[in-house]
């Protein structure tokens, strides 16, 4: 979900909303968020059966996007912020979907789901514990913001982006089945 490298993004996109009404907008794009996961945890399986896909497709394609996502962290584009601004207020995207549950928290989740030996409710009570450290996070963005200041986002968030680089790798190795571990 990575809230903390996403800081930058929902106060970039965020910013001319009024500040007494941020609060209640990062809560329901929390929300949708989670009802993305939970859609995806319940219905993953047979997504997965009607288009023939593997799980190990599925971590290697998570893998990559997520491995793109984590590139685009690191080395932001030149003269400008990633995220677009809107005129208006965000409704659904960008912030609950692609930032919040994006392609890679997607791919993962219906792994997760396609697998018949992982328990739904473990994985239901994972989504739901992950989704509760990410909204207490992201409810706290504008207070990160304003203590960090800016050079402490994009350090942050470079750092965090460094760590999905990782996952990303690791996410590809399992959907390849190739040994990721140091021996010893």
């Amino acid at each position: 979900m990575d809230p903390l490298g996403n800081i930058p993004n929902f106060m970039a996109t965020l910013r001319q909303v009024p500040t007494e009404r941020l609060g209640r907008i990062i809560f329901r794009e929390c929300l949708f968020a989670l009802a993305v996961l939970l859609a995806v945890l319940a219905g993953g399986r047979g997504f997965m059966a009607i288009f023939g896909l593997s799980s190990e497709a599925l971590r290697i394609a998570g893998g990559i996007m997520l491995f793109l996502i984590a590139l685009r962290m690191i080395f932001p584009e030149a003269g400008g912020e990633r995220v677009e601004t809107v005129e208006e207020e965000p409704f659904i995207v960008p912030l609950a979907t692609p930032l919040i549950a994006g392609p890679s928290l997607i791919a993962t989740n219906m792994v997760l789901a396609g697998n018949p030996t992982i328990s739904r409710p473990g994985v239901f009570a994972a989504i739901l514990a992950a989704w509760s450290i990410s909204t207490l996070i992201l409810l706290s963005a504008p207070f990160f913001a304003r203590i960090l200041g800016r050079r402490g986002i994009m350090a942050v968030e470079r750092l965090m982006g460094m760590l999905l680089v990782v996952v990303a790798v690791q996410m590809f190795l399992d959907g390849l089945h190739l040994p990721s571990r140091l021996p010893g």
